[in-house]
């Protein structure tokens, strides 16, 4: 029976029953069978628009939600949907985001499971491409909503948005134009969305914005056609050995970072405060965390939250796999740089070229990737001292019994700037996965003791922010 009042112990208990009840497995289960896979765009748009139509406008219809489901304004690329709940236009608006669309199924690669589109519990992990990144995610999310809305007799207590994207995983195109576009039916006073693991399965995290990206691609492209090694080795110059040379000059042996200009800015007090006690865990048949790899003199929390690092993601001369006895005409390396916050995106490939060329690499290039390989996402930050970020800190305190993880910024990249620089709004994410979830590999799965606490986690943190203590409409992006 709905009481009108309610408890806040009651909306997490709502929550925890839909976990334990099978009604979340079962709900991911239908989703997880839309094979959204929007890196074969513009084949999979149909796939694309059925996970919206199908799944999710009704979900927000039956919690009082209207929906509206806007096509992308860049030719064949995902849509995208917006439902909206409005209680009482002086409280204030959360929006919450999740991305439907997923990495390709890889479905002759899964050893675990029933493959990428059919979930499958083996103990406490649960099976299936997007399990973690990102239908698990929203899922609870949406669950722990309207186990808020139930409990206190069909009021949330607050205004919600809910933006759902078809087109993350394909780099968010089009995404920041249609925002922009429809800025006022978009527009809230915080972002509250989930996505990305936590620092350790056990311990509550937030985020405060994500680490951009910015991919190019090397090159050291010397002639046409290759040349027998034996009649012109040492007569004419290897682009591979030359290549090699060049981005060594770029990052050390250990990972550091050797470009200044490529440097991440100082870590403020606040930064370095949030990231005092934060310990990385990728729990069971996780990698372990090399102490000598990395920037030198940080933490392993520093070195993934607050650094930048230059990797090198793909290196191709010749003919790998089947090499003849030739000298090859270029080499490529596809490398990517993660950088933090008050970085100088537009000078990267700028101070890439000129680092090289200093060193005497004329022959060595760095140029933009091929669009379908461009992973450009910007650098985004609110401060820790927000208002919003100290009342979710506190919400999620007060559920979990412990101090949450405060992140300055996710390791990965997302489209956060779209909510801090277009919307203007402060941004919190929390993380309900973990860093050995698999997720862009063969068997993604997210765990189910995780999943029970996220769901609780949320459920109370959607129930405060109803009891009218949250931070007002005024408080916005600082």
């Amino acid at each position: 029976m709905t009481h009108a009042g309610g408890t806040r112990a009651g909306a997490t208990a709502r929550a925890r029953a839909y976990v334990e009840s099978g009604g979340f497995e079962a709900d991911l289960a239908r989703r997880v069978a839309c094979k959204t896979e929007s890196q074969l765009l513009p084949a999979s748009l149909p796939e694309l628009h059925r996970y919206l139509v199908a799944e999710m406008a009704p979900a927000f219809q039956r919690m009082g939600f209207t929906t509206r489901i806007y096509d992308n304004p860049i030719s064949g690329q995902g849509p995208v949907l917006l439902a909206t709940r409005i209680e009482d236009p002086q409280l204030p608006t959360v929006l919450g985001y999740g991305h439907g669309d997923v990495v390709r199924g890889l479905e002759d690669q899964w050893r675990r499971g029933k493959g990428p589109w059919m979930t499958a519990r083996d103990g406490d992990r649960l099976y299936g491409r997007g399990t973690a990144d990102n239908k698990g995610q929203h899922t609870i999310n949406m669950a722990a909503l309207d186990a808020v809305r139930a409990e206190r007799g069909g009021r949330l207590g607050f205004n919600a948005k809910f933006m759902i994207e078809m087109g993350e995983e394909a780099g968010s195109k089009g995404l920041a134009e249609l925002v922009a576009a429809h800025k006022s039916e978009f527009t809230a006073d915080v972002l509250i969305a989930s996505d990305g693991p936590r620092v350790k399965p056990e311990r509550p995290t937030m985020t405060l914005g994500c680490r951009g990206a910015i991919n190019c691609d090397v090159v050291c492209d010397l002639r046409e056609g290759g040349h027998h090694s034996g009649n012109w080795g040492g007569l004419i110059a290897n682009p591979g050995v030359i290549l090699a040379h060049a981005l060594s000059s770029i990052v050390g042996p250990r990972g550091e970072l050797l470009v200044q200009a490529l440097a991440a800015p100082p870590m403020s007090m606040a930064v370095k405060q949030c990231l005092a006690d934060v310990e990385i865990d990728g729990g069971e048949c996780g990698p372990q965390v090399e102490e000598g790899w990395g920037e030198p003199g940080l933490s392993p929390a520093e070195r993934v939250y607050a650094a930048n690092v230059f990797n090198i993601l793909a290196f191709t001369t010749g003919t790998p796999g089947r090499p003849v006895n030739a000298i090859p005409p270029k080499a490529l390396a596809n490398c990517q740089l993660r950088f933090v916050a008050g970085t100088d995106a537009a000078s990267v490939m700028p101070a890439l070229q000129k680092h090289l060329d200093a060193r005497g690499f004329e022959s060595v290039k760095v140029v933009p990737p091929p669009a379908s390989n461009d992973g450009r996402f910007a650098a985004t930050q609110t401060e820790p001292d927000h208002p919003w970020a100290q009342f979710v800190a506190q919400s999620l305190q007060r559920s979990a019994n412990a101090r949450p993880a405060m992140l300055p910024a996710t390791g990965g990249s997302i489209c956060n700037d779209v909510f801090t620089d277009i919307l203007g709004m402060p941004t919190i994410w929390i993380p309900h996965s973990y860093a050995a979830c698999s997720q862009h590999a063969p068997d993604e799965h997210i765990l189910m003791p995780v999943t029970r606490s996220a769901i609780a986690l949320m459920a109370g943190l959607y129930w405060d922010i109803g009891e009218g203590s949250a931070p007002g409409k005024a408080v916005r992006a600082a």
